[in-house]
C-alpha cells in the first residue's frame, strides 16, 4: 500500500502541570497536536506519515517543542519558524477528573501559520488528509482565516479528506456571532465533521446529537460523527444515521484529550479504508483508554494493540 500523509494544522503549546511536590512539569500539547499524537500511535510509519503544521519561534522553548515532536515520530517539516515570537503557554488546574486551563497565547507564533499563503499551500498539497479545529480558526486573524479556508477548499477539489472538529472555545472569539460564522465556514469546507455535541449545542442550540448531525449535513458534509462523551456517538453517512455505543469505563481519571483521541482513532481507520462503523468503534476504544490515565498524551506504545489497518 502506498504511504499516505496526514497533516494536523493548529497550535501546539507548552503545558505546565503541578506535581505533588508543588513543582511544575513542562510538557507540550494542544487539541490538534493530541490528534496527531494518537494518529502516530495508531498507524505504522510505512502506512501513514504524520506531520504537524504550525509556526513556532526560534527560541529555546520552541526548539524543545520541535525536538519533542521529532522524537515521537510527529513530522516537523511543515512547521514555520518566526524569529520574533515563541509558543503559547497554558497552566493546568485539575479538580477530580476535570481540568481547567489558564492561557498565555495572545502573541504565539502559531497565530501566523497562515501568514505566508504560498508556504502553507505547498505544505497542504502533500496531504491525503488534513485535520483542523475551531481552535485553529480562532487563533488566525480574519484575513488569514479566509486564506486558510480557501486553501482547504482547493485541497478538497484535489481529492484530499478535510476533517474538522468545531471544538468551540468562547474565550478565543470576540463574539458568539463571529465564532458561529467561522464554524459554519469550517463545516462548509470539510468533507468529514467530528464535532462534540455539547460544543455545538451551546453554539447552535441543537436539541439532540441527531439534530446536530442533520444541521451539519445541511452544510454539504456527507460524513459526520457527533461525539457525546460517554454516550453513543451519532454517525451520519449521506443523511443515514447510526448510533455507535462505547464500552463502559469504570474509573475515569482525566477526560483531557478524549475527543481528540477519538478523532485520531476514527481518522486513522478511515484513512486506511476501514468501514465507518468500525472506525467509530476504534475511536471509542482509544478515547476510553485515554480517560483512564492522567494527561492528554499517553505513551504511544500502550496503543500498539489498537493499530489501525
Amino acid at each position: 500500500m502506498k504511504q499516505k500523509t496526514f497533516l494536523s494544522v493548529g497550535e501546539c503549546m507548552a503545558e505546565l502541570q503541578a506535581r505533588d511536590d508543588g513543582l511544575y512539569r513542562l510538557g507540550f500539547a494542544g487539541d490538534t497536536l493530541n490528534t496527531a499524537w494518537y494518529m502516530r500511535a495508531l498507524t505504522r510509519p510505512q502506512d501513514v506519515a504524520v506531520d504537524y503544521v504550525t509556526a513556532v519561534g526560534t527560541d529555546p522553548l520552541s526548539a524543545k517543542m520541535l525536538a519533542f515532536l521529532k522524537a515521537n515520530g510527529v513530522g516537523t517539516r511543515f512547521i514555520q519558524e518566526v524569529s520574533d515570537r515563541t509558543v503559547g503557554l497554558y497552566l493546568i488546574t485539575l479538580a477530580g477528573a476535570e481540568r481547567s486551563f489558564t492561557y498565555w497565547r495572545s502573541s504565539s507564533a502559531a497565530r501566523l501559520l497562515a501568514e505566508n499563503r504560498e508556504v502553507l499551500a505547498a505544505s497542504l498539497s502533500h496531504a491525503d488528509a488534513i485535520y483542523f479545529s475551531g481552535i485553529t480558526l480562532a487563533i488566525l486573524s480574519p484575513a488569514h482565516r479566509r486564506s486558510f479556508l480557501a486553501l482547504l477548499q482547493e485541497m478538497t477539489k484535489r481529492g484530499a479528506t478535510i476533517a474538522f472538529d468545531s471544538n468551540a472555545r468562547r474565550r478565543l472569539w470576540p463574539s458568539d456571532r463571529a465564532m458561529k460564522a467561522a464554524m459554519i465556514e469550517g463545516y462548509k469546507v470539510c468533507t468529514l465533521a467530528l464535532p462534540t455535541f455539547s460544543d455545538d449545542q451551546a453554539l447552535f442550540g441543537d436539541a439532540t446529537p441527531s439534530d446536530c448531525a442533520k444541521r451539519i449535513a445541511g452544510y454539504g458534509v456527507h460524513e459526520i460523527v457527533v461525539k457525546d462523551g460517554g454516550n453513543p456517538c451519532v454517525l451520519s453517512l449521506d443523511t443515514k444515521q447510526f448510533s455507535v455505543a462505547p464500552d463502559a469505563v469504570q474509573e475515569i481519571v482525566d477526560t483531557t484529550g478524549a475527543g481528540d483521541s477519538f478523532n485520531a482513532g476514527y481518522l486513522a481507520a478511515r484513512l486506511l479504508n476501514t468501514d465507518p462503523l468500525e472506525a467509530a468503534k476504534l475511536g471509542h476504544r482509544v478515547a476510553g483508554r485515554v480517560i483512564r490515565e492522567r494527561g492528554a498524551l499517553l505513551a504511544m506504545a500502550s496503543f500498539s494493540d489498537l493499530v489501525a489497518g
